[in-house]
């Protein structure tokens, strides 16, 4: 299972435009589920999200040791699904807070 769920991972990464992802299967379930699978086998950890359109949730999950990152969309019902994900992430240096010197 953990192999297929893995494939499938990779495969939505490399999803050449909006309307191939559109016919390719998607991977969804409950959000404890999803995210327990992202954290418990793949090592990911929440890293940031978003209010996007008719109230979705969006994350970004993604792992520091093995680089790879996942992210998600949310529905109101609770429903997560995954939209893509990939290898080699980065986290970027942050300006600092307060005004410019």
């Amino acid at each position: 299972m953990m192999k297929s769920l893995l494939t499938g991972l990779c495969a939505l990464a490399f999803l050449p435009s909006w309307a191939d992802a559109q016919t390719a299967r998607t991977i969804c379930g409950t959000r404890d589920r999803i995210v327990g699978t992202l954290t418990d086998r793949f090592g990911e950890t929440a890293r940031s999200w978003g209010l996007g359109p008719n109230n979705r949730i969006i994350e970004v999950f993604a792992s520091s040791e093995t680089g790879s990152w996942t992210i998600t969309v949310t529905a109101p019902d609770g429903t997560t699904c995954l939209v893509a994900s990939g290898l080699y992430w980065e986290d970027l240096a942050q300006d600092p807070a307060g005004e410019a010197m």
